[in-house]
């Protein structure tokens, strides 16, 4: 029973630990945050942190990896539901875009851009995990769709490369802006996918809405 309590303890220590940094690495950025920041706003003690996280890299890692969203569920969701394939991929852009423009995901991936700097591994493995992973869900998709008959302009790789593109030039261009560009709104949103089927010759320019 103790040792159940303790984890328990631990497990709302870590997540208070977590929601500490997570709001001081947005807000101050991660090299101007200390652990001394984090055991302030969370309590707690930096053996705590140290006993969890191991260092500050790893505590950014744990805030990082807790967010991530690759969006690969979603899209197999997607296309296993909707039989439209223009639908589908109308659909899969726009959740893509509501996850990823979102302004703590916008807020994460300039502390992610920033310290990609200075570790590679890092930068890589966030990737992996997220926009490559929503890139290959599009791709396979498009197999699918192709080898059921649909009839498309480019080949599934440059296709998924070009939906994907269209949404991370957008997260990237507002996480290092900070908005300055201004908020990509539905309106602009409609418009890029509309622009990405019509290249693709999945639609017609008399049949967008």
């Amino acid at each position: 029973m103790n040792k159940i309590s303790e984890c328990c303890r631990l497990d709302r220590r870590r997540q208070a630990i977590l929601e500490a940094a997570r709001e001081l690495f947005i807000s101050k950025g991660y090299e101007q945050t200390t652990l001394g920041d984090v055991v302030k706003a969370a309590g707690g003690s930096l053996s705590t942190i140290y006993k969890l996280f191991g260092n500050k890299d790893g505590l950014l890692d744990a805030v990082v990896f807790a967010k991530v969203v690759s969006g690969a569920e979603m899209i197999r969701q997607v296309v296993d539901t909707e039989p439209d394939p223009v639908k589908a991929l109308s659909r899969i852009a726009r959740e893509l875009y509501h996850t990823h423009l979102e302004a703590e995901a916008v807020a994460l991936v300039r502390v992610v851009i920033a310290h990609s700097i200075r570790d590679k591994s890092f930068a890589e493995r966030f990737f992996t995990t997220t926009a490559m992973r929503s890139r290959d869900a599009v791709e396979a998709a498009l197999h699918k769709w192709r080898a059921e008959g649909l009839k498309f302009v480019g080949s599934p790789s440059e296709l998924a490369d070009m939906l994907l593109g269209l949404m991370v030039v957008d997260m990237q261009t507002q996480a290092i802006s900070h908005g300055l560009k201004g908020v990509v709104d539905d309106a602009d949103i409609d418009y890029r996918i509309t622009f990405f089927l019509r290249g693709a010759g999945l639609l017609q320019a008399d049949s967008a809405g």
